[in-house]
């Protein structure tokens, strides 16, 4: 959320800023208007108590009679005028919120404009892409010739956008998944396992509500809702909380399933790229405001270094204007190259949300003991998300005779196992 007295100092940059990120200002109208009925009322009730509390001491000096009456009267008009302001305070009180949390962060000023994702700018290519003298299938082929994964049986249960792995597709995936924490540790993260179920105070915290409710499951009867991405626990993990300075950098992992309506996307297209319902690992951190932007290019650095162990060719990517999510200040996407698919697929998003989370999730630390708490500045990055980061695998390290040789940094999370070798016969399960 973004201050309200930054948005008085330049309403202008503002709606220049709502414009280039494709939004409209009918909320910032609203906001400003409301603001400023808001404000208008409150120095007119300023005025009014004073006024009272000064005529107040001069009735209780004042003899009975009908002056002292009148007095009285004419105080009980300003309290009633009080009092209705203060009712229409708060019904703008309400509109300003409403405006304020659905208002984007501000972009950093080296992020590029533009309008959508073909606008972004690719500021890194890493690895080779691999040569095949066949013609590389993609995963979803991979996967059932394989026998790693049944569609039809997850659709049983749960519907179109799920899919069941079974044996070696199992494996893979938590191999990958524990690499990945273990790496997150090496690095210097402490790994936490939160709740997958959140409220509505942690999703607004981070976020995603209002802006993305639609693309999230709630469940009404309880008013919660499925995690829609680990950040979202994670990061409120200390919400309301005042750290010390000696306490950052707070540096979190964590590996959760998250879940995701995919409103007005085709959740169902054939094979596991875009699904419901996905595991992931996330980076949390935050960070003192003057170190934030340098935390920003680690963290990057931290989830690059998952791929290159993995040796998967990737490129990084600087989201502009258009394509940056709803809290971020700056954020790198990393897409790792798909062969099978023809095209790059994104694993990571890693971002600098400045004060905007903290705001809304109240998360403070204090400078030095004797001095006023500030936000933090939080910072989130997938390392790395399932289940683009399989698909890579599995297109990238396919042989000639459709077997999967495994990548020699998840061996030790498979037994020693090389290689996923298609079944001699292929089971009912």
């Amino acid at each position: 959320m973004l201050d309200i007295d930054v948005i008085r100092a330049d309403p202008e940059k503002i709606r220049d800023m709502l414009i280039k990120r494709n939004k409209t200002t009918e909320r910032l109208d609203r906001l400003l208007e409301a603001d400023g009925e808001w404000r208008k009322l409150t120095n007119e009730n300023n005025q009014l108590r004073k006024t009272r509390n000064a005529v107040s001491l001069e009735i209780g000096k004042m003899p009975k009679g009908a002056e002292k009456d009148a007095k009285i009267k004419e105080m009980r008009g300003v309290g009633d005028q009080i009092a209705a302001n203060d009712a229409r305070m708060a019904e703008l009180d309400a509109i300003r919120k409403d405006c304020l949390l659905n208002i984007p962060n501000i972009p950093a000023d080296d992020v590029p404009v533009g309008k959508d994702d073909t606008e972004n700018v690719e500021v890194k290519v890493w690895g080779e892409k691999r040569k095949f003298d066949f013609t590389p299938k993609n995963h979803a082929q991979l996967m059932l010739d394989l026998d790693m994964v049944d569609f039809d049986r997850a659709t049983k249960i749960a519907g179109s956008g799920f899919y069941c792995l079974k044996g070696d597709g199992a494996r893979l995936e938590r191999a990958l998944i524990c690499f990945f924490l273990d790496m997150h540790r090496k690095q210097g993260y402490k790994e936490v396992f939160t709740p997958v179920i959140v409220n509505t105070a942690a999703v607004t915290g981070t976020g995603q509500y209002p802006n993305l409710k639609d693309d999230m499951y709630h469940l009404e009867r309880d008013d919660m809702w499925l995690n829609p991405t680990a950040e979202v626990p994670v990061t409120n993990l200390l919400q309301g909380d005042i750290l010390s300075k000696e306490d950052l950098p707070v540096k979190l992992t964590a590996y959760l399933p998250s879940f995701r309506r995919e409103v007005g996307k085709h959740a169902d297209t054939a094979g596991i790229i875009r699904v419901h319902e996905f595991n992931k690992v996330e980076m949390v951190r935050f960070e003192e405001p003057s170190k934030s932007w340098e935390a920003l290019e680690e963290m990057r650095g931290n989830a690059e270094e998952l791929l290159q162990l993995l040796g998967l060719p990737y490129h990084v990517l600087l989201l502009c204007t258009g394509d940056q999510s709803f809290s971020c200040a700056k954020c790198y996407d990393l897409e790792v190259w798909a062969p099978g698919e023809g095209r790059y697929l994104e694993c990571s998003s890693c971002s600098n949300d400045l004060d905007f989370q903290a705001r809304r999730a109240m998360i403070k630390y204090r400078p030095e003991p004797h001095l006023k708490s500030e936000f933090v500045h939080t910072l989130n990055g997938s390392g790395l998300a399932l289940p683009r980061t399989m698909v890579a695998v599995l297109e990238n390290y396919q042989n000639a005779d459709g077997s999967v040789t495994i990548p020699e940094v998840l061996r030790p999370y498979m037994g020693g196992q090389e290689k996923i070798v298609p079944p001699e016969t292929k089971k009912t399960f």
